[in-house]
């Protein structure tokens, strides 16, 4: 899997050797918007620990279940996004239960709030 670090330099180095030859990095960015330019299957977002946050995803969301989650975030149904990449509503489905687990959240509401608190999408 291609991957992109993203987050705090120190973090990234760490992130870096924690992962060493288990994943492919093909790109750093301080920004999940610098990210979106670097080609790649998913990103990981280093956690800041000056930040100190709890709720830091383990596993990396993928290129399209980013793309569900920014598609959440305009509070669109599960048809309406299947149509707009698509896609069938059952994929969307699967997706946006993998984007629940991922960040821990109980719904798709709460996903998109933890979402835009760690900067994995913006509104």
């Amino acid at each position: 899997m291609r991957v992109v670090l993203i987050g705090p330099v120190s973090e990234r180095v760490r992130l870096r050797q924690a992962f060493a030859g288990a994943i492919d990095v093909v790109g750093e960015a301080a920004t999940l918007a610098e990210a979106k330019e670097i080609d790649a299957d998913a990103w990981i977002v280093a956690p800041d620990r000056r930040r100190r946050d709890p709720e830091i995803a383990l596993e990396p969301l993928t290129r399209r279940e980013i793309e569900v989650l920014e598609l959440l975030a305009e509070g669109l149904p599960n048809k309406a996004i299947a149509v707009r990449l698509g896609i069938s509503d059952q994929t969307v489905k699967f997706h946006v239960s993998a984007i629940c687990g991922k960040l821990g959240a109980a719904n798709r509401t709460e996903a998109v709030r933890r979402a835009l608190r760690r900067g994995l999408i913006a509104l």
